[in-house]
C-alpha cells in the first residue's frame, strides 16, 4: 500500500531520496565484494550519495575493518543548515561497538560550498586525538558539497 502523498514535489523529493539511498547503498555493496574504500573518489561517490539529499548538516562515519572494507556507515550527528555538534565520546564509542580498526570521517554542508570550516579542522583535530589513545586511525575526513573536500588530499591529515 503507497502512502498518500498531498503534492506532486512531495512524491517527487521522497522518491529522489529513495533513488540516492538506493544508489548509495548499489556502491557499498561493489566495495562489499570488490575491494575496500582506499580510493579517494570511490569513498567521495559513495558519501556524496549518502549525504547530498541531507537539508541540514549531518555528520557521518564509516566504519571499516582492518582491510578498510566497510563494516558500517553511521551518521551519528544532526545538526541545523549550518553546523551540528560532535562529540568524540559518541565516535568512539562507535569505533569500540563495531571493533573497527580505522573510520573515515564525513559530513555534507548543505550550502553546496564543499570548503572546511576552521571548526571542521579543529573537531577533525580533536576526533584524531580521541582515536589515537584506541590506536585507530582517521583515514579520511570528507566535506560533501556540490563537489567534495578530502582533508587526506589536503594533507592536513
Amino acid at each position: 500500500m503507497h502512502k498518500s502523498l498531498s503534492t506532486p514535489k512531495d512524491c517527487w523529493s521522497l522518491t529522489a531520496k529513495q533513488i540516492l539511498e538506493t544508489a548509495a547503498n548499489i556502491v557499498a555493496e561493489r566495495f562489499v565484494r570488490e575491494g575496500t574504500f582506499s580510493n579517494p573518489q570511490s569513498t567521495k561517490a559513495f558519501l556524496s550519495f549518502k549525504l547530498n539529499q541531507h537539508e541540514r548538516e549531518v555528520f557521518a562515519v564509516m566504519l571499516l575493518d582492518s582491510q578498510h572494507q566497510l563494516i558500517a556507515f553511521r551518521e551519528l550527528f544532526f545538526g541545523t543548515i549550518d553546523c551540528a555538534s560532535v562529540y568524540p565520546r559518541e565516535v568512539v564509542k562507535a569505533v569500540l561497538e563495531t571493533n573497527a580498526a580505522a573510520v573515515i570521517f564525513a559530513h555534507n554542508h548543505p550550502s553546496g560550498s564543499p570548503e572546511p570550516s576552521q571548526a571542521d579542522r579543529k573537531i577533525t583535530e580533536r576526533l584524531v586525538a580521541a582515536l589515537q589513545t584506541i590506536d585507530v586511525p582517521v583515514l579520511d575526513h570528507i566535506v560533501i558539497g556540490q563537489d567534495c573536500i578530502s582533508f587526506a588530499e589536503r594533507g592536513w591529515l
